[in-house]
């Protein structure tokens, strides 16, 4: 159908429907009345308004972000790209006297994984967990913890390293660190300690000297891109400070032998531990400090907490007769006594109503025999005659009851009572060794007073920055010379027929020492075990001139013998045999001429 047959008439004129039906009017498009409406100026005004302020907000916001607000965004961009990486410093090394490695840091890969981009089929990832010794549900475990990063292993071998490289893994990543070495392992792990995974000192050494070994890190600011890789470094670098050398006083082959040795006496009278320590005489230093058991620096195992104490340093206990030539010392020293007096030493005093017994006694006695003899009764009948803060005085001046001045963590004060609370048997049984409870190195170091010829000096366990071991310029004089010798005569004795310390004897060297055993204090109990003793022997050699003190103490000795001769004696004459010569001094004695230690020639001490 066409239009022009449904309407018809002129454009501008009335329009008819065929029919009739419907009549309209057209309007042209400029004359419509929606047109001739006028619009209200507020409404146009409005939406130009709400334009321009969209426009303002813009230009405000963009302000902000290009100049008010831009460290905000400049941070957040840097947060997502940039990254402060260290420069890690190199720990210092650890050397014995003689420049002996005893600790170094080496390069050690260590390898990590971002979990959310880990792709491994199931062989492969039984070999990772092979290589990095973990069970493949232990790895999958520690994928698990964070879906960005997570150290699947630190400090691996360098082989290692490579074989883990080698798999292709995406995801596993590899960064270089240093690992702590210990050359002479279990032997020196007391003295040298350890650090932990990200090199800082843990124990002995290590831990007390951690400022001057561990240096300063350094720093670099790069930029990574979202792959980890660095595409920029920003800035300037600060480079690393390595961490000082420290040459210590401890010569490795004495500690080695000294460890060898306790560790034998400990098996060979299944004891539960054992300790030696062995001094220079002339500077204070400590050639050797060792316990046994020990440990595997670098390693922590379940059950290894024992086995890391300084027992020489942190265990304390009652020293039995190694107290005796104090009291000696004392009553020479004060002229109440001479050393060739003799004293009336029954079997048997009774103090209060309490008894002090002599395992083997003389009914006359002079104090040189009572030290030789180790009499209790004569010890406390010596005792009794001065006053208690007379021996506490003396005792503090040695060193007892205060911690060993030694830079060195876990130094034990010990115990020794106040003077006003002693009471009469207290008095008497302080002097040999009951009532005073002190660690190995403090009566190591108090009986340098015998081989210094009255003296004490400071013990030190690190050398000076040039390596050379220094005469000390701190000294104390604690008795005359000539009661140091005289009391010194008196250790050499011990170690002769009649005395107690046979087995201390060297071959081709004078010694002087003394024995002492003890009884353990059950605590709970409140009362002395009947079957648990430590053995102890301290002395020095050559007898005449001493260069070396050596302390030996023995727990628990659980084979049939348990008295300080028995058990600690023969160590200290094999310690002092190796380092004598290491040291190069000249044998005094002509061999032949030697006693040869008989156990049914050996008095026993009392305890």
């Amino acid at each position: 159908m066409k239009l022009g047959g449904l309407f018809s008439g002129k454009r501008n004129g009335a329009a008819r429907p065929r029919g009739g039906a419907v009549s309209a009017r057209s309007v042209p498009y400029s004359s419509s009345p929606l047109l001739a409406s006028k619009t209200p100026p507020w409404r146009s005004k409005f939406v130009v308004g709400l334009v321009a302020l969209g426009f303002v907000v813009l230009l405000g916001r963009a302000l902000y972000i290009q100049v008010l607000g831009n460290d905000f965004f400049q941070k957040q961009g840097e947060i997502r790209f940039t990254r402060n990486l260290d420069l890690p410093a190199s720990r210092g090394r650890i050397l014995d006297r003689n420049g002996q490695i005893l600790a170094v840091s080496v390069p050690s890969p260590s390898v990590w994984a971002i979990p959310k981009d880990f792709e491994a089929d199931r062989s492969q990832r039984r070999q990772l967990a092979k290589l990095l010794g973990m069970t493949p549900a232990e790895l999958d475990q520690r994928l698990q913890r964070h879906p960005n990063f997570v150290w699947l292993r630190r400090q691996v071998e360098e082989q290692t390293g490579k074989d883990v490289a080698a798999l292709g893994l995406k995801g596993v990543h590899q960064v270089r660190e240093y690992k702590r070495k210990y050359p002479e392992g279990e032997s020196a792990a007391h003295v040298v300690g350890s650090t932990n995974a990200d090199e800082r000192g843990q124990e002995g050494v290590e831990f007390a000297h951690e400022r001057e070994l561990a240096g300063a890190d350094g720093k670099r600011r790069v930029i990574k891109d979202r792959l980890g890789r660095v595409v920029e470094d920003i800035g300037e670098s600060v480079q690393p400070v390595d961490g000082r050398d420290l040459r210590l006083t401890i010569d490795s082959k004495v500690q080695f032998f000294a460890y060898q040795k306790v560790r034998d006496a400990v098996a060979e009278h299944r004891a539960s531990s054992g300790s030696v320590v062995v001094l220079d005489v002339a500077s204070g230093g400590v050639l050797a400090m060792a316990n046994y058991p020990s440990f595997v620096p670098g390693q922590r195992t379940p059950g290894s907490v024992g086995a890391r104490r300084n027992l020489a340093l942190v265990d304390t206990a009652e020293p039995g007769s190694t107290m005796k030539p104090f009291i000696a010392a004392l009553a020479l020293e004060s002229g109440r006594f001479r050393a060739t007096e003799v004293l009336a030493t029954p079997r048997q005093l009774f103090i209060t109503g309490l008894p002090i017994t002599d395992e083997h006694s003389l009914p006359m006695m002079t104090v040189e025999q009572i030290v030789q003899r180790s009499s209790n009764v004569g010890t406390a009948k010596m005792a009794m005659t001065m006053p208690a803060r007379e021996i506490w005085d003396f005792y503090t001046r040695v060193g007892f009851g205060q911690k060993p001045q030694i830079d060195f963590p876990g130094r034990e004060t010990g115990r020794l009572r106040g003077w006003q609370s002693w009471r009469p048997i207290d008095q008497a049984t302080i002097g040999f060794g009951y009532g005073v409870s002190v660690s190995l190195m403090q009566l190591a170091q108090a009986y340098t007073i015998f081989a210094r010829d009255g003296d004490m000096v400071p013990l030190s366990l690190v050398l000076p920055p040039d390596g050379d071991p220094v005469e000390p310029q701190v000294r104390q004089q604690v008795v005359s010379p000539q009661t140091a010798r005289a009391v010194r005569k008196m250790l050499a004795m011990v170690t002769q027929s009649g005395g107690t310390a046979l087995k201390a004897q060297v071959p081709g060297y004078s010694v002087a020492g003394k024995t002492g055993t003890s009884r353990k204090w059950l605590k709970h109990e409140k009362r002395y075990a009947t079957d648990r003793h430590r053995g102890w022997f301290v002395g020095m050699a050559p007898a005449d001139k001493p260069r070396i003190v050596v302390a030996v103490m023995i727990d628990e000795p659980k084979a049939g013998k348990y008295f300080g001769g028995d058990v600690a004696a023969p160590v200290f004459s094999q310690v002092v045999q190796q380092t004598l010569r290491s040291m190069g001094v000249q044998p005094d004695l002509d061999v032949k001429t030697q006693i040869v230690a008989r156990d049914d020639e050996t008095v026993r001490e009392g305890y």
